[in-house]
């Protein structure tokens, strides 16, 4: 036996002992991506490698999965073995436990449960448990190939939207479209099983690329910004401008509070070192936009980024329920403040001072 093929004899041992042991304990996978994907968003610098890596796994297995069938001739002809289609089709189940398990914790956090942000991480949680389920994964989704790479698509998708931020320190305004733009383009594959009439199919297929990337754009605002959460929120009439500390915050609020100070909005941002970012504070009474204030914030501080915005005129039909929405620049929810300002009769119930509106400046932002 020539050296070479003694080699090759050595690494086909190897390869196959380990997928018979990953094999064996196939939920070790899952487990590994969910806890490295814990200890990465509250070590979100440190986690910087594993996002690097994850990201550029899930690339590579995306040419993986389109070129399956050219990879193993080639393995075939180059190594003298033919890698077995079962042995391809679990190691991508692999990555894509590790992948989903790795950014689940990410959007787990960063989600607003009581917006359509949950539908979102529920349709991830849900891949992430398909991926586990032999059964599922394999005769349900993977016997499908235009299902196959949609899974994968969207398991890409959520990779690039927790990465791109750590890599690249970029924005949410400027990560979510070129996340969005990859996947649409990679989805070319899945979108070309789709389309049985060959003689349409060109223009079928940039047209339903189209209506995905527009759909995804719209959908933006149920999509949860992976590397922002808040630590720290308010709504509070007295704020410590020297220690940038607010007083406690206020579920209920009435007329002559508002008039006699305003309202501070206090939120805490916590992000990866090195990213800059502007939101916005999106003040609104009864669901209707009064203001829209925009702030910078920069990421690293463990506490958060402190900024709040300060509102001082408020409309004279102030009664009813006031939302002040924490807004990237692309349009994904960071969180919510929520409060409510009482009529006159509960403040008079109340004895409450009856103080004149103030006249200062509509909104204050400060931010640290």
């Amino acid at each position: 036996m020539t050296p070479s093929a003694a080699t090759v004899t050595l690494w086909k041992t190897r390869i196959l002992k380990l997928f018979a042991l990953l094999a064996r304990y196939p939920r070790l996978i899952a487990l590994y991506g969910f806890v490295s994907g814990v200890g990465s968003f509250f070590l979100v610098d440190r986690g910087a490698r594993l996002a690097v890596l994850v990201a550029a796994i899930m690339l590579v297995s995306w040419l993986w999965l389109l070129l399956e069938g050219v990879v193993r001739r080639l393995v075939a002809r180059l190594c003298g073995w033919e890698l077995p289609p079962p042995l391809l089709r679990f190691a991508t189940q692999l990555i894509h436990q590790e992948t989903l398990f790795f950014v689940l914790p990410f959007f787990l956090v960063t989600t607003s449960w009581n917006s359509g942000q949950a539908l979102f991480t529920g349709l991830l949680a849900v891949a992430a448990l398909v991926s586990v389920i032999d059964p599922l994964y394999h005769q349900r989704l993977a016997s499908r190939r235009w299902l196959y790479l949609g899974f994968h698509t969207l398991t890409l998708f959520a990779a690039l939207l927790t990465a791109l931020p750590i890599i690249l320190h970029l924005s949410t305004a400027q990560s979510y479209p070129l996340a969005l733009g990859i996947a649409v383009l990679l989805s070319f594959a899945s979108l070309y099983s789709v389309i049985p009439v060959a003689r349409w199919r060109g223009a079928a297929l940039i047209g339903l690329t189209l209506v995905l990337g527009l759909g995804g754009w719209l959908a933006r605002v149920w999509v949860p910004p992976a590397t922002l959460w808040l630590t720290d929120v308010a709504i509070t009439t007295q704020l410590d401008g020297s220690n940038r500390a607010p007083a406690d915050s206020l579920g209920d609020v009435n007329i002559a509070q508002l008039r006699a100070g305003g309202l501070y909005a206090y939120t805490a941002i916590s992000a990866p070192r090195g990213l800059n970012e502007r939101i916005y504070h999106e003040w609104l009474h009864n669901g209707e936009r009064i203001d829209r204030i925009a702030l910078d914030i920069h990421g690293g501080r463990k506490e958060g980024y402190r900024a709040w915005t300060r509102k001082q005129n408020f409309p004279e039909d102030a009664e009813g329920r006031w939302q002040v929405k924490v807004l990237t620049e692309a349009g994904q929810m960071i969180g919510t403040l929520r409060f409510h300002v009482s009529g006159p009769h509960e403040a008079a119930a109340n004895e409450a001072p009856d103080t004149p509106a103030s006249t200062s400046s509509l909104v204050q932002p400060k931010n640290q």
